[in-house]
């Protein structure tokens, strides 16, 4: 999925055998969206929200309204609105934080929020494919599970659940400290047939991020230039 540049593996972006002090762990944050995972991850099934943290940051995926990047950051473990549940280690990488800004200002160029999909291109799509280009490995299966029941069973579900975002509006103010752009929340503008907290949260990570939805400040990725 998308071009050489962002397909590359570690090894090819960062080398192993570059100076220890780049070296960082690649941790997968796992978030309950809702009280009922306490009983349906016995079964193996739950609604999740997954971040990737690398450098001390942590990255995740969401929807807005446009073409541009839907790559947040966010402090590890506290993404706003969700309630952590665990932390899963997926191994070591040789990257300096610049190089894993370029890296990930590239993957956020294929990942706009207008393109988010509750099946087939969610927050957890987002974390599985990072951690197979960053360390080769794939998230637990038991993270996205219901996404995967769900693209084989799409004729069932309701149409709002299989097409439809939660929009939100994002603007961005630029910080010359960083390459990153804060995120500034107005009003969500939700389709008609989703009025329920609940619905807004599965279909979307930023439907539950507000300035006063929790700890840890979001900021949007800069999508790099082609």
């Amino acid at each position: 999925m998308g071009d050489e540049s962002t397909s590359h593996s570690v090894s090819q972006l960062g080398g192993i055998d570059g100076n220890k002090s780049c070296e960082t762990q690649v941790v997968l944050n796992v978030y309950d969206l809702t009280p009922l995972n306490n009983y349906t991850v016995w079964f193996g099934l739950g609604i999740f929200h997954s971040g990737i943290e690398v450098h001390g940051k942590e990255y995740g995926f969401g929807a807005h309204d446009f073409p541009v990047s839907g790559v947040f950051e966010v402090e590890p473990r506290s993404c706003p609105g969700f309630i952590y549940r665990c932390s899963v280690s997926l191994g070591r990488i040789n990257m300096h934080p610049s190089e894993f800004r370029t890296f990930i200002e590239n993957v956020a160029s294929e990942y706009h929020g207008d393109t988010y999909h509750l099946i087939s291109k969610n927050c957890n799509h987002f974390t599985d494919d990072m951690a197979c280009r960053l360390t080769q490995k794939r998230i637990p299966g038991w993270v996205n599970r219901l996404a995967r029941l769900g693209s084989l069973c799409s004729c069932l579900l309701p149409e709002s659940l299989q097409v439809t975002t939660v929009k939100q509006i994002p603007e961005y103010h630029h910080e010359s400290e960083d390459d990153t752009e804060t995120l500034s929340i107005t009003t969500p503008r939700v389709s008609e047939e989703l009025d329920d907290d609940q619905e807004k949260r599965l279909l979307s990570p930023l439907a539950a991020m507000s300035p006063v939805a929790g700890s840890g400040d979001v900021t949007f990725v800069k999508e790099a230039h082609k």
